[in-house]
């Protein structure tokens, strides 16, 4: 960082401030000052889960409500993920050191015959920056490799992305085999892509139609909160 006269020096900030200023940061998709503001955080003793939920989540929300209202658009989201990522990157091994609470796992790929990843990509980044572990499979799925995946990783939420009209359909055929293995109770299933609409997601038996990625990332909170409460009933 260049130390102009308007420069905000990130070490001299307290807490509050510097928690405020990762959200702007965050926002503008400056990936060098989320670093740098991650390792500031931790240097006072916050731990990474705080720094995680009360910096980088916190920050993530705020894109992705403005994102929702049409605020930020695609280009711009894709900046706050990368510098979400970044930050991300320096938490991930202390996560696991520490035992942090996940939310949750993730599935999710688009599915065979589709080769688009935009949208999917934008959820993953998202669902990350809300504290779940993302599996991404990538384009092109054949249903074994979504079966194979939630089963291995002991997933809990299997997310299904399809652009083509052509290819939405396959969904389908995602969600009879897992009925017929008889696992499909075990598992929230979220689906999207511009074709979609919640009737397609209805008719094929998903649990919801996600129209972005910030909806996708509230609906995950919601039906994950959903799952734990019928657990302990």
């Amino acid at each position: 960082m260049s130390e102009d006269e308007d420069d905000i020096i990130l070490e001299d900030l307290n807490d509050e401030d510097l928690v405020l200023q990762m959200h702007d940061d965050l926002y503008d998709g400056l990936k060098e000052e989320i670093e740098e503001g991650v390792n500031i955080l931790l240097q006072r003793d916050w731990t990474p889960y705080d720094v995680l939920t009360k910096a980088l989540v916190e920050g993530m929300r705020i894109v992705g409500i403005d994102f929702r209202d049409g605020i930020l658009f695609v280009p711009e989201v894709l900046l706050a993920a990368n510098a979400m990522k970044a930050g991300m990157a320096i938490l991930k091994p202390l996560l696991a050191e520490t035992g942090a609470p996940r939310l949750g796992k993730m599935v999710i790929g688009t599915v065979k015959g589709d080769i688009h990843d935009i949208g999917k990509n934008l959820v993953c980044m998202m669902m990350e920056g809300a504290g779940f572990e993302v599996i991404d499979l990538g384009i092109n799925n054949p249903v074994e490799n979504y079966v194979n995946a939630i089963t291995n990783e002991k997933a809990d939420i299997l997310g299904m992305s399809a652009l083509l009209t052509t290819t939405m359909p396959y969904m389908k055929v995602v969600i009879d085999t897992l009925v017929q293995q008889g696992i499909r109770e075990d598992y929230v299933i979220l689906v999207g892509g511009a074709p979609l609409n919640e009737e397609f997601s209805k008719a094929i038996g998903a649990d919801a139609y996600c129209r972005d990625a910030a909806v996708a990332v509230e609906t995950a909170k919601e039906l994950m909160k959903k799952k734990h409460n019928q657990m302990l009933a």
